[in-house]
């Protein structure tokens, strides 16, 4: 079911709703200068810390990024105390991250010193036997790029560990852990597909047609 414009083309909206959702992104992202700019063309007030902690947001999200772990490992403990020794998933995944940058750099031994060491402790639990597994099993391969684990080599995998440790970071400090656009993307998205469903609508929707609409 599409929903006619004219419901909702005169509803009016807040311009500060509008610049909160966007100010929002930019924050979750660590954008620092164009939020900067941002606040500078819309007058809008950011707590200077909230700043400062943006910038040590980035450099942790930019190391994790590149697969540099053990430095977004110590940056992230002098930002948010204990939250690694809470958070054994996301540390788990920090670790995994140095130990697949030495298996691409062929530095086969020291990976193995190291995932003996820093990962093999995470086996006494059961749900993390078959990621060590997966991860172990790239020793394996001369081409670990043509293992069938490669995905664990690739950039979507440490962006979804930058991503996850960037959350955790606002979690701890108190701050949303979704900028306001994700959330309202995410709840309409949900909201048209109850209502393709409801009203008999072939096939899932699509947020990618609805922004063209």
């Amino acid at each position: 079911m599409d929903v006619d414009p004219r419901l909702y083309e005169q509803i009016a909206v807040n311009d500060n709703d509008i610049h909160n959702i966007v100010m929002s992104y930019l924050v979750h992202n660590c954008f620092k200068e164009t939020v900067e700019s941002f606040i500078a063309c819309t007058g809008m007030k950011q707590p200077s810390d909230h700043l400062e902690d943006m910038e040590k947001r980035k450099r942790i999200y930019q190391f994790a990024l590149e697969g540099n772990a053990l430095k977004a490992i110590e940056l992230t403990e002098q930002l948010a105390t204990n939250l690694l020794e809470k958070n054994k998933d996301l540390h788990f995944d920090l670790l995994s991250l140095h130990f697949v940058e030495l298996v691409c750099s062929r530095k086969c031994t020291e990976a193995l010193e190291f995932a003996q060491m820093k990962l093999t402790p995470f086996g006494k639990e059961q749900k993390y036997v078959e990621k060590l597994e997966d991860f172990m099993a790239l020793l394996a391969y001369e081409e670990p790029e043509k293992s069938p684990m490669f995905h664990l080599l690739s950039l979507e995998y440490r962006q979804h560990v930058a991503d996850s440790l960037n959350r955790a970071i606002l979690a701890h400090a108190n701050h949303p852990t979704y900028a306001a656009m994700e959330r309202l993307i995410q709840q309409t998205t949900v909201v048209r597909q109850c209502l393709n469903q409801e009203h008999g609508k072939d096939g899932p929707f699509s947020l990618k047609d609805f922004l063209k609409s």
